[in-house]
């Protein structure tokens, strides 16, 4: 029996979402959400650990190998069952609604409203640099950038799909020329790499290593599943929009990655703190680290609007999903947007930049402890392409992953690895005199305690 005929999707609204957005708009949207400060930040992590630089290199065009072919795996996903819900709907259609809730649960609560504060703050921290507030200590001046920037996106989100992504577009434009004036700074004005023997390295650790922070800088590719159902000729353009971001996104990180060892060296790359920053010095004199804190305050928004429209659409799908819920499964049709999960996502943003102010570091740290949680859910949605091939074979696939099994088996298996890496990493730090690891257990616990009142109020007759 098909578990999805056994358990109610609720019709909380007339109005659904529709495909609004083109080829265009696909990308701008994937490229934002994967390209963020990480990169200003992770080349410096991967050279420390590189042995030399062919082998830092061929890192990240692994990266880029390994993300393809997720990509691929999500390319099916997503065309044979585009919902705005994304992986929510993945997970829900494989193993049911129980686990698809501890998904939107943990995704709500600390995965996107927490990755939303923490770019925010990533914002307000370089446009504190460069414009200090007056009259504002550094903390509460970064804090009031952080909270006006996660205010407006919210608002432009809120007027409409066709607003956010008008602005995705720009924001990525202006965020991939940045990239490009870097590599071309290294190019045009670097002279031959400082001689510095390459930092020591034990190999048989620091690869693995070096892989996470690799994949970690490609996470968020997988967000496009949230617009499947709203993009333009779905089945091909969605194909395209994975494949052709995947190729942008490593095409970029390469460049970068090129440019910081031209101008500094694999050695001097391990020792920098502020990498771009000292690329940019190097290159084009003292101006060019104002533009590269401008530069990452724009990845920041990139990806905070971004984050903005795909977030918010997983909340709409658990509204369609749970009566308890089904404010949040409203749609205004005629803006084209999930108009309450939005207003509640930036609400809840809102609220944790506050938590973030009051607790400072310990409020990132929370945010990345539950990185287990991701990578857990993130492996059970690459799972569902085995479980769906299996008992839903008659669903139309108008795309279906090449290589299969391998393919699916390389990324399922790189997920698995990613949340043995976190689980290992998070186990041996601690918050508050409290085992890091606990925090993903008590964010699913809340969620599970949240199930029985969720079920206690019953669903009524629903559409199939």
């Amino acid at each position: 029996m098909d578990r999805n005929a056994a358990e109610p999707i609720i019709e909380t609204s007339a109005a659904g979402p529709r495909p609004l957005l083109g080829l265009r708009e696909a990308i701008a949207l994937i490229v934002g959400v994967v390209i963020g400060a990480g990169i200003f930040k992770a080349p410096s992590i991967v050279a420390g650990l590189s042995g030399s630089a062919g082998g830092m290199f061929g890192m990240w065009l692994l990266g880029g190998l390994v993300s393809l072919a997720g990509a691929l795996c999500y390319a099916e996903l997503a065309t044979s069952c585009a919902h705005p819900g994304g992986d929510y709907h993945f997970l829900r259609r494989a193993y049911g609604r129980p686990v698809a809730f501890l998904f939107g649960w943990a995704r709500f609560s600390v995965i996107t409203t927490g990755s939303i504060a923490l770019l925010a703050f990533v914002f307000g921290d370089y446009m504190q640099q460069a414009w200090p507030l007056p009259g504002l200590a550094p903390a509460f001046g970064t804090a009031a950038y952080a909270c006006a920037v996660i205010a407006i996106l919210s608002l432009v989100n809120l007027r409409g799909l066709r607003s956010g992504a008008a602005t995705q577009n720009w924001l990525t434009l202006v965020e991939v020329g940045g990239l490009l004036l870097v590599a071309a700074a290294a190019l045009l004005f670097a002279g031959p790499g400082p001689a510095q023997p390459p930092p020591a390295s034990d190999s048989s650790v620091s690869f693995g290593m070096a892989m996470v922070f690799v994949l970690l800088t490609y996470g968020g590719w997988n967000e496009a599943a949230y617009i499947s159902a709203e993009v333009r000729d779905g089945p091909r353009n969605m194909v395209r929009a994975l494949m052709l971001s995947i190729l942008i996104i490593t095409t970029l990180y390469l460049l970068v990655t090129w440019a910081c060892w031209k101008t500094l060296g694999l050695g001097g790359m391990a020792a920098s703190e502020t990498l771009a920053a000292d690329v940019m010095r190097q290159t084009v004199g003292a101006g060019g680290e104002k533009a590269i804190s401008l530069l990452v305050a724009v990845s920041a928004l990139t990806s905070i609007n971004a984050t903005m429209i795909v977030g918010a659409r997983s909340g709409y799908a658990m509204g369609c999903d749970w009566q308890r819920l089904r404010r949040f499964g409203r749609w205004d049709g005629e803006r084209g947007t999930p108009a309450p999960a939005m207003l509640v996502q930036g609400v809840a943003a809102l609220l944790l930049v506050g938590l973030g102010t009051a607790f400072g570091g310990g409020f990132k740290s929370m945010v990345e402890f539950t990185a287990p949680v991701f990578w857990l859910f993130f492996l059970l949605a690459g799972l569902s392409l085995f479980v769906l091939r299996r008992r839903e074979p008659a669903l139309a696939r108008p795309y279906k992953v090449p290589l299969f099994p391998l393919l699916p088996l390389l990324f399922c298996g790189t997920c698995a690895w990613m949340l043995y890496s976190s689980l290992s990493y998070v186990s041996s730090q601690s918050l508050g005199g409290m085992n890091a690891a606990w925090i993903g257990v008590a964010v699913l616990a809340i969620g599970l305690l949240l199930l029985p009142w969720l079920r206690t109020q019953p669903d009524p007759e629903s559409r199939q």
